[in-house]
């Protein structure tokens, strides 16, 4: 992938640079807005080598969008070539540029939160902080985090607890969430996410509700690839992850003829949402194979208009 200069992205923009400042999860009206996910374009990205994630807020604009969501693992090329500081700036101005809002950043293989062994539950704070801090600094509301590292349920409970409650104590001096998806195993059993998010009693810890993320138990013992063995009812799982919403994501996979997803219902879903009174932004995560991403976002995207 060829790499720009720093300095002459960080000053190709005319726009100030903002201080850091909380963002709220909210909207100012009672209608939801349409954020992108970066996952969306993560082939374009990372197989096709048509997109620099350092375009992302550009490519947004291109597309509609006024406000995006990162996705930390998009950026670990980058990141072997300048600092975590230097990439922030980088988004931020690129951010300003295109006019587009910073909501979050979706972080994955830092650690596991939910590990049995306390030092390793530590090592994925530290771990964490350096998002945590970016976060702050490009005005996202939130970081997303997954909670890894048990298997046993309620030792699973138990050690999620520990590592949200430390990692939100750290991140409240930041004015961040910390947010946790249902993403596979004991977190897409949706009543048990639930009860750790209430345990931990943090007012900036919360869920990102996920359309399609429901399965517990996949054949092949992944965790996020793979058939699915078991999955957990994504409607009742969604309304019982909807009260400590601070982000959601609509996620998609293939259409029918008349634009319909096919395996979400999507009036469904999003009358759930509205029933628990969100009004933050719907995230479009693309996921599907039999087109192209940007076919599969503007599919969505019409989906939401149409029953938002």
């Amino acid at each position: 992938m060829k790499r720009r200069k720093f300095n002459e992205i960080l000053f190709s923009s005319s726009a100030v640079l903002a201080s850091p400042s909380l963002v709220s999860c909210s909207r100012n009206d009672s209608k939801n807005g349409i954020s992108l996910a970066q996952w969306s374009l993560n082939k374009m990205i990372k197989d096709e080598k048509k997109l620099d994630p350092l375009d992302f807020a550009k490519k947004a604009n291109e597309l509609g969008f006024d406000a995006i969501e990162y996705v930390s693992t998009l950026y670990r090329p980058i990141l072997n070539e300048i600092s975590i500081d230097e990439l922030t700036e980088i988004l931020k101005s690129s951010s300003n540029q295109y006019e587009v809002k910073n909501l979050l950043i979706m972080v994955d293989d830092e650690g596991d939160l939910a590990s049995g062994d306390e030092s390793l539950i530590n090592e994925a704070v530290d771990k964490h902080k350096k998002w945590v801090k970016m976060a702050n600094k490009l005005g996202c509301h939130s970081i997303r985090v997954n909670l890894t590292g048990e298997n046993e349920l309620e030792k699973w409970k138990i050690n999620s607890v520990k590592g949200l409650t430390l990692l939100c104590n750290y991140a409240e001096n930041f004015n961040v969430n910390i947010i946790v998806e249902n993403h596979g195993g004991n977190s897409s059993i949706a009543n048990e996410l639930a009860n750790v998010i209430k345990n931990v009693n943090l007012a900036n810890c919360g869920t990102l509700p996920d359309f399609g993320n429901f399965c517990v138990k996949r054949e092949n013992g992944s965790i996020y690839s793979g058939p699915c063995k078991i999955e957990y009812d994504k409607y009742k799982g969604m309304r019982e992850l909807m009260p400590y919403a601070k982000a959601v994501s609509a996620k998609s996979y293939d259409f029918d003829h008349n634009g319909n997803e096919t395996t979400i219902n999507y009036e469904d879903m999003i009358s759930i949402v509205k029933k628990f009174n969100y009004y933050g932004y719907l995230g479009i995560e693309f996921e599907g194979n039999k087109m192209s991403e940007v076919e599969g976002i503007e599919l969505t995207k019409k989906l939401i208009e149409k029953y938002s």
